[in-house]
């Protein structure tokens, strides 16, 4: 009885292979065509697309990575923090509890944005009317509503009435030749949403990060991704203060001890 080989794997990636004396990512050297020639954003860039961007969108691309990287110490920080003071050997531990927040409520909802406009941008056109613009957006704001769920992209509990960081984006792919469709349709989705709740829900910068995936013709299903890059930077940023100026002690003890009073004897 002869033994029959095992069939190859049939799988396959374009994205890198390397040999000895190289490595290829989507066609291009590393060493030679990569390796102090391009920004990381501009690296970041290729692998989401397989091609690199224009002046324009390495500008734009760059300019939503920035808008996210850091805010303050807001729970993902929080989770890094502590994290990492229970297992100060694992920097990596620390950094991916930070990222695990990154969902509907913080960062992610990049996602949803890039995804409810991509669709209105393809059905709306080219050269929309106001009153087109208007009706997309009554209806996206309907079907969140009628679902009992959040408008990704609007609204924020300290950026009203206006998140500066989505301005500047929204009008930075203005200012950069970007057709101006997304960007109506992100602001008009805010108005209609403020209407729908009788409160002020300003554009946020993951609305406007959500319009900047329309724009660089991302797919919106890797759009969360872009917060997970940048995010990435704010979090090891947080652990060099941390290692400096520690504070997880602080906010656990502190934090015990509030839950915990009602118990003291």
């Amino acid at each position: 009885m002869t033994d029959t080989p095992a069939p190859a794997l049939d799988v396959r990636s374009d994205i890198c292979w390397s040999d000895a004396t190289s490595v290829t990512v989507l066609g291009r050297d590393l060493c030679t065509e990569l390796i102090g020639q391009v920004d990381l954003g501009t690296f970041a860039f290729l692998l989401l697309t397989t091609r690199t961007p224009s002046e324009a969108e390495a500008r734009l691309f760059n300019a939503a990575l920035v808008s996210l990287v850091e805010h303050g110490i807001t729970p993902n920080a929080m989770a890094t923090r502590l994290t990492h003071l229970g297992a100060p050997e694992s920097l990596q531990g620390a950094v991916a509890a930070g990222l695990l927040g990154l969902g509907t409520r913080f960062v992610g909802t990049i996602e949803g944005s890039a995804q409810y406009l991509a669709a209105g941008v393809a059905e709306l056109g080219d050269a929309p009317t106001h009153a087109d613009v208007a009706a997309a957006a009554t209806r996206i704001v309907a079907g969140y509503r009628e679902r009992g769920e959040h408008v990704p992209g609007v609204g924020h509990p300290i950026h009203t009435p206006v998140d500066p960081r989505a301005e500047v984006l929204l009008d930075l792919g203005l200012q950069l030749g970007f057709p101006d469709v997304a960007a109506r349709l992100v602001r008009a989705v805010s108005a209609a949403a403020g209407e729908a709740s009788g409160r002020a829900l300003p554009v946020n910068v993951t609305g406007a990060i959500g319009a900047c995936v329309v724009l660089l013709d991302l797919d919106w299903r890797i759009a969360r991704g872009l917060g997970v890059i940048a995010r990435t930077v704010g979090l090891v940023g947080h652990l060099r203060e941390e290692l400096a100026e520690p504070m997880a002690t602080t906010l656990w003890r502190v934090t015990d001890d509030s839950a915990s009073r009602h118990l003291h004897p």
